[in-house]
């Protein structure tokens, strides 16, 4: 954190902050990847049926839409300049929370049927 002088302006140094949370991301999407790809792989063992075949196409959907939301947050984070990244907007942050949800909740749906 930078401090400022007498009459000097107070610049912020966001340090390493902004790869880790870049990394953060990328942890996460690779985490949705899996799942989605365990989903698949329940959705078909045992024989594929409708109830499955139709979780299953959930998921992938709302892995698509994790992966989207990230990719956005991935690159805004990695072309910041030196007054580091813009906050999460609170659509962004709600639409990536509402996909993790929706994909366990798929998930456990897979295993119940």
């Amino acid at each position: 954190m930078s401090t400022a002088g007498a009459g000097e302006a107070w610049v912020r140094d966001p340090g390493l902050q902004p790869e880790r949370t870049r990394l953060a991301w990328r942890r996460t999407t690779l985490s949705s990847t899996v799942a989605a790809l365990l989903a698949g792989k329940t959705a078909l063992h045992g024989g594929p049926s409708a109830a499955g075949i139709a979780v299953c196409a959930v998921c992938c959907v709302l892995w698509l839409w994790f992966l989207a939301v990230a990719h956005r947050r991935i690159r805004t984070l990695a072309t910041t300049g030196d007054g580091g990244p813009p906050a999460l907007s609170a659509r962004h942050a709600t639409a990536a929370t509402l996909c993790a949800v929706a994909l366990a909740a798929c998930g456990a749906a897979l295993v119940i049927l």
